[in-house]
């Protein structure tokens, strides 16, 4: 059963995808000379259905060379250039990731924009495989999975022909829709600087209702986000009636599209700017998994804030406010790459992306977070809870603002700090560079 048993692994490159093959179990797929090992030796690949192994072995091998040896790429060309006609792989996931959750994610509808680059010809179908659906497979074989798997994590070659033949008939539905951004516009009062903009966002999109009927609701990820520059709009606008007392530089307030498939609408909207990106002054924004609801918010982390002339703002407004400049309590979730601030950041804007957690140290709240993230994160249960303290938005909301307003009220658009990978013009693109 699709999800269950087994689920096609992205890009999809074909509407129809058949293959059939007889069935060569391949162990890791490892071919490295620096490894001293090839577990395809001897092994015919041409028009056979490849399954390997996931992960690597717990045993004593050297990581960085098992890292460089089972990349993508690496793995790919191994078995698709030796003719190979599908691939699958098994033993799918980590304990802290396991099969389970990575099929919830890709049994969902999968989404990329229409101005993408069509690939130029199909490729063979990947799939991930339940290891009780392994189980299956091996039956009858002369050996079961579980044993096998054992004896390839202790250094055993279990690579062989199962003596079987698989069949893979794969059909893909495609829809094409609209999805739009939604912005607003506050002119500034400066007759020059009006032409410049700070602009807020934050992603309004979360999962939508799946095939199932299920409903991903996206309270923390991010309704509340959106909740907060819309409420940063209202306050701009209610605080400034008179157009002379606006700000210096405009407003943009941006809620966009397509955040949970690849900050897709940001990245539209960098690509095809409704204003200059040379004259984007910063982007703050604002997307999180509801830590600003566990409390009083008094602790701000603001992510980027090390790359440009808006980390000083933002740690002069975070003390004036009464909080703490805070910083990132789980950097192995790498979260500045992950959200709509980072497209800005790829054209030379310089941006920040803030998030609140309550006072005391961070015992008191990471391990909520972390625990979040295991049960709420892009799953529908991503509701609002009675336990939300609704000061913490506020206060966030308000640390945000004044970031803003001095950004539109200063003599100068921030800066790069020459130390930072992202120091170039906006505008331009390009890679973050090595220092």
């Amino acid at each position: 059963m699709h999800g269950e048993d087994y689920v096609l692994v992205p890009p999809y490159t074909a509407d129809q995808l058949d293959a059939t093959g007889g069935v060569v179990f391949v162990g890791y797929g490892i071919v490295s000379k620096e490894l001293q090992r090839d577990d395809l030796a001897g092994l015919d690949l041409k028009g056979k259905v490849v399954i390997m192994l996931g992960g690597q072995p717990p045993s004593n091998v050297d990581a960085a060379a098992w890292r460089r040896a089972s990349n993508p790429q690496a793995m790919t060309m191994n078995l698709f250039g030796r003719g190979a006609v599908a691939m699958i792989i098994a033993n799918a996931g980590t304990p802290a990731q396991p099969y389970s959750t990575i099929a919830n994610y890709l049994s969902r509808r999968r989404v990329s924009l229409a101005s993408a680059p069509t690939p130029p010809f199909p490729t063979p179908p990947v799939l991930l495989v339940s290891n009780p659906a392994m189980e299956k497979v091996f039956a009858g074989s002369g050996a079961n999975f579980a044993e096998t798997m054992k004896k390839a994590a202790n250094g055993t070659m279990v690579s062989r022909d199962l003596g079987k033949t698989a069949t893979l008939a794969l059909r893909i539905k495609r829809e094409e829709a609209t999805s739009s951004n939604v912005i607003g516009v506050f002119e500034g009062s400066d007759p020059k600087l009006k032409e410049e903009a700070v602009i807020y966002t934050a992603h309004y999109d979360a999962y939508g209702i799946d095939g199932n009927g299920t409903i991903f609701p996206g309270a923390a990820d991010n309704a509340l986000g959106t909740a907060t520059i819309s409420a940063i709009a209202e306050a701009v606008v209610k605080s400034y009636p008179k157009p002379a007392q606006r700000p210096r530089r405009s407003i943009i307030f941006l809620a966009v599209t397509g955040e949970e498939y690849g900050l897709f609408g940001a990245e539209h909207w960098v690509r095809n700017p409704t204003w200059p990106l040379a004259k984007v002054a910063a982007d703050i924004n604002f997307d999180g998994i509801g830590t600003e609801v566990y409390g009083p918010v008094k602790r701000v982390v603001g992510f980027g804030a090390e790359h440009s002339d808006l980390g000083s703002v933002f740690e002069d407004v975070t003390i004036a406010t009464g909080n703490i400049v805070t910083p990132d309590p789980v950097p192995e979730e790498n979260a500045f790459v992950r959200s709509d601030h980072y497209a800005f950041v790829k054209r030379g804007v310089p941006a920040l992306m803030l998030m609140g957690g309550p006072a005391g140290d961070d015992s008191t709240w990471v391990p909520r977070m972390k625990k979040w993230l295991e049960t709420d994160y892009h799953s529908p249960n991503d509701t609002v809870k009675p336990d939300w303290d609704w000061t913490g938005p506020r206060t966030l909301a308000q640390v945000g603002l004044i970031i803003g307003l001095r950004v539109a009220n200063a003599e100068a658009m921030p800066a790069w700090r020459s130390t930072s990978p992202f120091n170039r013009a906006r505008g331009t693109v390009g890679a973050p560079r090595r220092n």
